[in-house]
């Protein structure tokens, strides 16, 4: 096995199998700019790596991700709001996703919030532990989602279970996720590794070239409007970030009570 570390990203080589982890299990991987583009890297490069035949992405720790880290030194713009390159370098992750002509699993150990929801999403088959939980926490701030959310939830649950994550952002448990068809399959938690090595296992002895191709006709045809989507969203999101209704979510969040919204 060989191993590269780049700062809050594990990178991993067994066999044909390519890993990638984001690691800042002490923020529950909550994930920063550097982050974002070291993942999006790792997943683009294996695309014309023949040694590569399928891709695990998952997080360290208690969970897949707790979303986007805009209090990260760096993420913050000259006028004290998010600076939108933390959109862009999400929008490239998810269409490193959704783009590489290999099997991607996201191996779903813990929460998926805000952003993560989204790469989780992403994926050709997403498996989670069965304590998991998915989360569009970004209406709780005065947000919208992103990373493709726009497109990707509705895509696999229909729009009015989308409406309910987006707008209500409800928690959906994993055994809910697979009922729904947000995600392909729950496991154990105590069988959860060996489950995901077991399917990862599967799909790189497979037929990878027939499967890159009906990776590719599926997203034509589902995730036609993909790129419209996390344009539109980063449109949206950087018009929110400068919202009375932002600063007001981000203060409560901070101050540890209910954000009273004014629509401004």
């Amino acid at each position: 096995m060989s191993t590269l570390r780049n700062n809050d990203v594990l990178v991993a080589r067994t066999g044909t199998i390519l890993r990638v982890a984001f690691n800042r299990p002490r923020s529950l991987n909550a994930l920063t700019t550097p982050m974002l583009n070291t993942a999006a890297r790792a997943i683009e490069n294996s695309g014309t790596d023949a040694g590569v035949r399928a891709i695990v992405l998952t997080g360290t720790g208690r969970a897949f991700s707790s979303g986007a880290d805009l209090a990260a030194n760096g993420e913050v713009g000259e006028e004290g709001t998010p600076d939108p390159v933390i959109i862009d370098a999400a929008n490239r992750l998810t269409m490193a996703v959704c783009r590489v002509p290999k099997p991607v699993i996201t191996a779903v150990n813990g929460p998926a919030v805000g952003v993560g929801c989204s790469f989780a999403i992403a994926a050709d088959f997403t498996v989670a532990k069965e304590s998991a939980y998915f989360l569009l926490a970004f209406a709780n701030a005065g947000l919208m989602p992103d990373g493709g959310a726009t497109a990707l939830i509705p895509a696999a649950v229909g729009r009015a279970r989308a409406n309910r994550m987006a707008m209500l952002a409800e928690r959906i448990p994993a055994s809910l996720a697979v009922e729904w068809g947000l995600i392909a399959a729950t496991f154990p938690d105590d069988a959860f590794e060996t489950e995901v090595d077991q399917l990862a296992t599967r799909l790189a002895e497979g037929p990878t070239v027939a499967y890159a191709e009906t990776k590719r006709a599926f997203n034509a045809t589902v995730l036609a409007q993909l790129p419209q989507a996390l344009e539109a969203e980063r449109e949206g999101q950087s018009a929110l970030f400068r919202t009375a209704d932002f600063a007001e979510g981000v203060a409560a969040f901070r101050q540890k009570r209910a954000p009273r919204f004014s629509g401004t």
